[in-house]
């Protein structure tokens, strides 16, 4: 009997994150692949007002693509004394455009300069894990922490080298692959959804 590997499509383009994603779901028996790895891409028009809603969206233009189950995330950074942005602009977050993950650091704390510190912040992700049956499942994962003054570390992507974790004394920049796919908000929401990709997709 042949025994066919369920297949899970990740809705990104977004190198870095997919990278995180496959390996935080490496020990699932299941073939994780990108509409990338196809040779096309989606330009997807973020309108929601919520995670949820961006993740949705991106999740159901995914599913129309290619007619398989979708892994869809939204991701932002919010910044207390900046009343909670950038938030669900966190990938635009620059007064010009296009704009390079440096360019919106360096934004961010050009807005920070003259705020007291500590610069309370919080990374939240929430994931859409979306079925052909038209299911549609949720997680949400946060992580607690303090804007740093200046850049520090050069792993990870985004706002990781000015994003402080205080228990590990470093920027999630600084941290080890292995660390961060624990303690990420995006580890914490994909750990919260294995259950039911295994349910879903590997246990039938």
């Amino acid at each position: 009997m042949n025994i066919t590997t369920a297949k899970l499509v990740i809705a990104s383009g977004n190198s870095g994150k997919i990278f995180e994603i496959k390996a935080i779901l490496s020990h699932l028996e299941i073939d994780i692949v990108t509409f990338e790895d196809c040779g096309n891409r989606i330009d997807i028009e973020e309108t929601g007002s919520t995670y949820f809603e961006n993740a949705r969206i991106k999740a159901m233009a995914y599913l129309t693509e290619t007619g398989l189950p979708v892994l869809a995330d939204d991701t932002g950074l919010e910044v207390e004394a900046l009343d909670g942005a950038p938030g669900l602009h966190s990938a635009r977050f620059s007064p010009t455009q296009p704009a390079t993950d440096s360019d919106r650091r360096r934004y961010l704390l050009s807005q920070l300069v003259a705020k007291p510190q500590p610069w309370k912040a919080r990374f939240v992700c929430t994931t859409v894990l979306a079925l052909p049956d038209g299911e549609i499942i949720t997680t949400t994962g946060c992580c607690q922490g303090l804007i740093a003054p200046e850049e520090r570390g050069s792993r990870g992507f985004g706002y990781d080298p000015v994003f402080y974790i205080p228990e590990y004394n470093a920027t999630m920049a600084e941290l080890s692959a292995d660390i961060k796919n624990q303690i990420s908000h995006r580890a914490r929401a994909l750990a919260a959804m294995i259950p039911h990709i295994q349910e879903k997709l590997i246990s039938r």
